[in-house]
């Protein structure tokens, strides 16, 4: 061992920081100490905050959206289905349901429901009651002998008045009926007897009044 050799056990002594020497070490302008008004408080957000210009992930086009309603099935193939029979691990005399799959592995959990789909190929005689199914894997579960449940499609939900115009249009609807209603109720008038009638009271009040004579002086009264 030589003097010049040796140095201190690692980790006795620790480099000094260069602080306030510019942002490109890290510890520049504020020295590593933080600031002492907003960015010194909880709760303050300022990732993508421009100075109150707008800012850039606003000022972005945005495209598509998530559509909350939307429903997202497991989906299995029945090749998948029928090497879970051949192994063993997929009773084909059980009914194929969602608890079946998870229970032989084929899938992790059923999301929504499960959808068959028809890649790959089918020979067992099986029951299978999912949430979906493709028009190739109905063809190849019915060409191999075997039935497909689907869940009945859902009832539109009835449609709330809620609008002024469909108000107005139902309470025309109902005046309209109560209107054919009363038509209904009342007895019909004969028109050919109306005018008949009116006729002969006109011929009896000329008859009943007096004739002027011959020489056109009015007819004196006694």
């Amino acid at each position: 061992m030589k003097l010049n050799q040796l140095a201190p056990k690692h980790g006795a002594f620790k480099k000094g920081k260069r602080i306030g020497r510019g942002i490109g070490s890290g510890l520049g302008k504020t020295s590593g100490k933080g600031g002492k008004g907003q960015t010194a408080r909880t709760g303050v957000a300022l990732n993508g905050f421009e100075g109150g210009q707008m800012p850039l992930h606003m000022r972005m086009p945005k495209r598509g959206f998530n559509n909350i309603f939307k429903k997202r099935y497991q989906e299995v193939n029945v090749g998948d289905i029928q090497a879970a029979i051949d192994s063993g691990k997929l009773d084909a005399q059980v009914t194929v349901d969602a608890a079946a799959l998870i229970g032989a592995g084929v899938i992790r959990r059923a999301k929504d429901g499960v959808r068959i789909l028809g890649n790959g190929q089918l020979k067992s005689k099986l029951t299978i009651a999912a949430a979906a199914a493709s028009k190739p894997a109905l063809a190849a579960i019915e060409k191999a002998g075997g039935t497909l449940t689907l869940p009945p499609p859902p009832k539109e939900p009835a449609r709330k008045i809620g609008h002024i115009w469909e108000r107005n249009a139902e309470k025309k609807k109902v005046k309209a009926a109560a209107a054919a209603a009363s038509a209904a109720a009342k007895p019909k008038k004969d028109k050919d007897a109306a005018p008949a009638a009116e006729g002969g009271e006109k011929a009896e009040k000329k008859a009943k009044a007096p004739k002027a004579p011959a020489g056109g002086a009015a007819p004196s009264k006694s």
